[in-house]
């Protein structure tokens, strides 16, 4: 691995206080978001809130400012368009909210064949997503995002303690909920694209935080007599050159599929590249600076007094 560092010796454990003043208020704000999404209180995307999208093919490349301005004059407002790479086909899609009629499919073409008559067009597939179907969609996303926490417990706690399990658990949690409490703070559309990036984004984290939990372990065997603090920083500092490559490189390709894959991929991109960032800080600042704080407690709380 190239070693763009060298050899540090950064104090990471004597500004983990630091660290975690910043992690409380991006949990804080994550969690926020999640009352809201329950309350309904967000941009939720249809998969959630319910709605329509249609993908239409026109004859040839179409400006999406004069598809978006045709359904608008056809008073289909908040409508969220997206261009394919081809620029013939937009996918249009609608919330349940706006809709005013039983059929928004019938509305949506009837607006373009009156508003855009010189253009032909043909449906290539719709789907209608009710609120009920949208309230299941958001449970199993919550479902799924708690159950791969508990897997990730479960797996760290058997492949090194149950210290490590607790606090690679907290790391990953906390880089999804700063994500979506971002996502959210930005007035991001909280769809199940989101949810796919979360979860890719834990397992990214996890298997950052294992390099770094490999480590101290192999450092526990071999100087046991040092103190924790002193051997973690050590450890820490021996795969940051590591650590930085592996997360400047899954980082240009983010960026790419940002800048690059179209507007499809762009907050599945955004995402991602805000979750390489926050999960490189876990990884060294969050994780283990939470086994060293439960090793701290463990040996200063006082023994359990004998009844006699």
């Amino acid at each position: 691995m190239i070693e763009i560092l060298g050899k540090t010796k950064i104090d990471f454990m004597g500004k983990r206080y630091y660290s975690f003043a910043l992690s409380g208020i991006l949990v804080l704000l994550g969690l926020f978001a999640i009352i809201q999404v329950v309350r309904g209180h967000a941009n939720l995307g249809i998969e959630f809130a319910g709605g329509t999208s249609v993908k239409l093919k026109f004859d040839g490349p179409v400006d999406v400012g004069q598809v978006r301005d045709a359904l608008g004059k056809a008073d289909i407002p908040e409508s969220n368009l997206q261009q394919f790479s081809d620029s013939s086909r937009v996918l249009i899609r609608v919330k349940k909210e706006f809709v005013q009629q039983a059929r928004m499919v019938d509305r949506i073409q009837e607006a373009l064949k009156a508003n855009l008559p010189e253009r032909s067009f043909v449906v290539e597939g719709s789907d209608e997503i009710g609120p009920a179907i949208g309230k299941g969609l958001r449970r199993s996303a919550i479902w799924a995002i708690v159950l791969s926490m508990l897997g990730i417990l479960i797996y760290i706690a058997w492949r090194f303690e149950f210290r490590f399990g607790v606090a690679a658990t907290i790391a990953t949690l906390h880089d999804v909920l700063a994500v979506f409490g971002i996502f959210y703070l930005m007035g991001k559309e909280i769809n199940l694209l989101l949810v796919t990036a979360l979860l890719t984004l834990a397992g990214y984290s996890l298997s950052d935080t294992v390099v770094v939990f490999d480590r101290i372990r192999e450092s526990l065997r071999s100087r046991r007599k040092d103190p924790l603090a002193l051997l973690i920083n050590s450890s820490i500092n021996e795969v940051l050159s590591r650590t930085m490559v592996t997360g400047l490189t899954v980082f240009l390709v983010t960026l790419t599929f940002l800048f690059l894959g179209g507007e499809v991929l762009q907050d599945f991109s955004l995402a991602l590249s805000m979750g390489i960032i926050v999960g490189t800080f876990s990884s060294i600042f969050v994780a283990s600076a939470l086994v060293l704080e439960w090793h701290t407690k463990v040996r200063v709380s006082p023994p359990a007094r004998r009844k006699r």
